[in-house]
């Protein structure tokens, strides 16, 4: 009888070790991008910018001085991708991401290589040049 529950317990961790660890779940939704394609647009942070509402509790910064210039356009708002700064959205996973601005607030992210938008839990006003 020991043997077999033994066993039982070695077939259950076995089970477990080569399940996929999720702790935390990124809630994206499916979005259609627009590329910009007219004059070029941009801003520059004056100042650093603290995210402390991104997506699974990480914390992102947006460094002063850092250009983002419009790369697109999305429902939600306008898409700005910067080549000074890489932005990430992390939770159990590691996403590039770009800033999703409306009427002068960060509302989100976009995530490229997902096609998808991420919102943040209250609209921020961003600080420009």
């Amino acid at each position: 009888m020991r043997t077999r529950n033994a066993l039982a317990l070695l077939l259950v961790l076995l089970a477990a070790a080569g399940c996929a660890f999720d702790v935390y779940h990124l809630s994206s939704k499916p979005t259609q991008f627009t590329q910009q394609i007219e004059a070029p647009r941009s801003f520059i942070i004056k100042d650093d910018v603290l995210i402390k509402q991104a997506p699974c509790g990480y914390k992102r910064t947006l460094r002063e001085g850092t250009r983002w210039d419009l790369c697109g356009t999305i429902p939600e708002g306008e898409v700005y991708k910067s080549r000074d700064q890489a932005l990430t959205v992390e939770c159990s996973n590691v996403h590039e991401a770009y800033l999703v601005v409306s009427n002068g607030f960060l509302t989100g992210f976009y995530l490229p290589v997902e096609k998808a938008f991420v919102s943040i839990a209250e609209k921020m006003e961003l600080p420009v040049k």
